[in-house]
Protein backbone atom coordinates (compact mmCIF):
# COMPACT_ATOMS: atom_id res chain seq x y z
CA UNK A 1 0.00 0.00 0.00
CA UNK A 2 1.41 3.21 -1.30
CA UNK A 3 1.63 5.32 2.54
CA UNK A 4 2.56 8.44 1.19
CA UNK A 5 2.25 10.41 -1.95
CA UNK A 6 4.88 12.86 -3.58
CA UNK A 7 4.35 16.27 -3.92
CA UNK A 8 1.48 17.03 -6.66
CA UNK A 9 -0.27 13.97 -6.32
CA UNK A 10 -3.18 12.47 -4.44
CA UNK A 11 -3.33 8.92 -3.34
CA UNK A 12 -7.70 9.30 -3.64
CA UNK A 13 -9.03 10.86 -6.30
CA UNK A 14 -12.98 10.98 -6.67
CA UNK A 15 -14.58 9.45 -10.01
CA UNK A 16 -18.15 10.53 -11.25
CA UNK A 17 -19.90 10.15 -14.62
CA UNK A 18 -21.68 13.06 -16.27
CA UNK A 19 -24.80 12.46 -19.36
CA UNK A 20 -22.78 15.75 -20.80
CA UNK A 21 -19.00 15.39 -19.58
CA UNK A 22 -17.41 17.89 -21.80
CA UNK A 23 -19.58 20.44 -20.36
CA UNK A 24 -19.62 19.42 -17.07
CA UNK A 25 -15.23 20.17 -17.66
CA UNK A 26 -15.69 23.18 -18.70
CA UNK A 27 -18.17 24.39 -15.79
CA UNK A 28 -15.88 22.34 -13.35
CA UNK A 29 -13.70 25.11 -14.50
CA UNK A 30 -15.62 27.98 -14.75
CA UNK A 31 -17.58 27.38 -11.61
CA UNK A 32 -14.88 25.23 -9.38
CA UNK A 33 -11.59 26.31 -10.75
CA UNK A 34 -10.56 22.97 -12.05
CA UNK A 35 -7.45 23.04 -14.24
CA UNK A 36 -7.83 20.00 -17.46
CA UNK A 37 -4.95 17.70 -17.24
CA UNK A 38 -6.34 15.65 -20.00
CA UNK A 39 -9.47 14.37 -21.46
CA UNK A 40 -9.63 11.31 -23.82
CA UNK A 41 -12.85 11.40 -25.85
CA UNK A 42 -14.66 8.64 -28.29
CA UNK A 43 -14.79 8.72 -32.01
CA UNK A 44 -18.70 9.95 -31.07
CA UNK A 45 -17.33 12.90 -29.21
CA UNK A 46 -18.12 11.60 -25.39
CA UNK A 47 -15.61 11.37 -22.79
CA UNK A 48 -13.77 8.20 -22.06
CA UNK A 49 -12.17 9.67 -19.47
CA UNK A 50 -10.75 12.96 -18.04
CA UNK A 51 -8.87 14.15 -15.20
CA UNK A 52 -9.10 17.49 -13.69
CA UNK A 53 -6.92 18.63 -10.75
CA UNK A 54 -7.60 21.38 -7.89
CA UNK A 55 -4.37 22.08 -6.08
CA UNK A 56 -2.77 18.72 -5.07
CA UNK A 57 -6.45 17.05 -5.67
CA UNK A 58 -7.91 15.42 -8.36
CA UNK A 59 -11.19 14.08 -9.63
CA UNK A 60 -11.57 11.68 -12.52
CA UNK A 61 -14.93 11.99 -15.21
CA UNK A 62 -16.22 10.30 -18.11
CA UNK A 63 -19.54 10.21 -19.86
CA UNK A 64 -22.15 8.45 -18.60
CA UNK A 65 -22.90 5.55 -20.64
CA UNK A 66 -23.69 1.59 -20.70
CA UNK A 67 -20.90 -0.70 -19.74
CA UNK A 68 -19.03 -3.12 -17.09
CA UNK A 69 -19.47 -0.21 -14.03
CA UNK A 70 -23.00 1.22 -15.35
CA UNK A 71 -24.68 -0.92 -12.83
CA UNK A 72 -22.52 0.42 -10.11
CA UNK A 73 -22.29 4.03 -11.13
CA UNK A 74 -24.68 6.20 -12.64
CA UNK A 75 -25.59 10.17 -12.63
CA UNK A 76 -28.08 11.93 -9.65
CA UNK A 77 -30.85 12.32 -12.53
CA UNK A 78 -30.99 8.42 -12.34
CA UNK A 79 -31.87 8.15 -8.81
CA UNK A 80 -34.58 11.05 -8.40
CA UNK A 81 -31.75 14.03 -8.31
CA UNK A 82 -29.88 12.69 -5.24
CA UNK A 83 -25.87 12.05 -4.77
CA UNK A 84 -24.78 9.17 -2.67
CA UNK A 85 -21.32 10.77 -2.20
CA UNK A 86 -19.84 13.98 -1.68
CA UNK A 87 -16.25 15.26 -2.79
CA UNK A 88 -14.96 18.13 0.23
CA UNK A 89 -12.73 20.20 -1.49
CA UNK A 90 -9.96 22.26 0.58
CA UNK A 91 -10.21 26.24 -0.71
CA UNK A 92 -8.14 28.80 0.07
CA UNK A 93 -11.08 31.51 0.70
CA UNK A 94 -14.30 29.95 1.10
CA UNK A 95 -16.47 33.52 0.47
CA UNK A 96 -14.74 34.27 -2.85
CA UNK A 97 -15.04 30.23 -4.05
CA UNK A 98 -18.73 30.38 -3.07
CA UNK A 99 -19.31 33.46 -4.98
CA UNK A 100 -17.46 31.95 -8.15
CA UNK A 101 -19.74 28.96 -7.92
CA UNK A 102 -23.02 30.89 -7.37
CA UNK A 103 -22.20 33.45 -10.37
CA UNK A 104 -22.08 30.36 -12.37
CA UNK A 105 -24.85 28.77 -11.61
CA UNK A 106 -24.32 25.92 -8.86
CA UNK A 107 -27.04 25.08 -6.74
CA UNK A 108 -26.75 26.02 -3.27
CA UNK A 109 -27.63 23.25 -1.07
CA UNK A 110 -25.82 24.19 2.84
CA UNK A 111 -25.07 27.97 2.99
CA UNK A 112 -21.62 29.04 3.74
CA UNK A 113 -21.67 28.82 7.31
CA UNK A 114 -18.27 29.60 9.80
CA UNK A 115 -18.06 27.33 12.19
CA UNK A 116 -14.30 27.36 14.86
CA UNK A 117 -12.63 24.65 12.33
CA UNK A 118 -13.16 26.93 9.34
CA UNK A 119 -15.72 28.27 6.56
CA UNK A 120 -17.61 25.59 4.30
CA UNK A 121 -20.70 25.27 1.67
CA UNK A 122 -22.25 22.58 0.03
CA UNK A 123 -23.75 22.66 -3.66
CA UNK A 124 -24.65 20.69 -6.39
CA UNK A 125 -23.37 21.14 -10.07
CA UNK A 126 -24.35 21.28 -13.09
CA UNK A 127 -26.03 17.91 -13.34
CA UNK A 128 -26.80 17.51 -9.37
CA UNK A 129 -23.79 16.10 -8.09
CA UNK A 130 -23.11 17.06 -4.67
CA UNK A 131 -19.94 19.20 -3.39
CA UNK A 132 -18.61 20.91 -0.68
CA UNK A 133 -15.61 23.52 -0.19
CA UNK A 134 -14.53 24.66 2.71
CA UNK A 135 -10.97 26.23 4.23
CA UNK A 136 -11.04 23.71 7.02
CA UNK A 137 -8.03 21.84 5.92
CA UNK A 138 -7.82 18.29 8.21
CA UNK A 139 -4.69 17.18 7.03
CA UNK A 140 -3.34 20.56 8.57
CA UNK A 141 -5.35 20.16 11.71
CA UNK A 142 -4.12 18.39 14.75
CA UNK A 143 -6.37 15.04 15.29
CA UNK A 144 -9.10 14.57 17.87
CA UNK A 145 -8.10 13.32 20.99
Amino acid sequence: MRKSNSPGSATVMPTMRYRDANAAIEWLSKAFGFEKKVAYTAENGDVMHAELTYGDGMIMLGSARDDELSQYMGVPAEIGGRSTGCAYVVVDDAQLHHDRAVAAGAKIVRPLTTEPHGSMYCCTDLEGHLWCFGDYDPWESPAAA
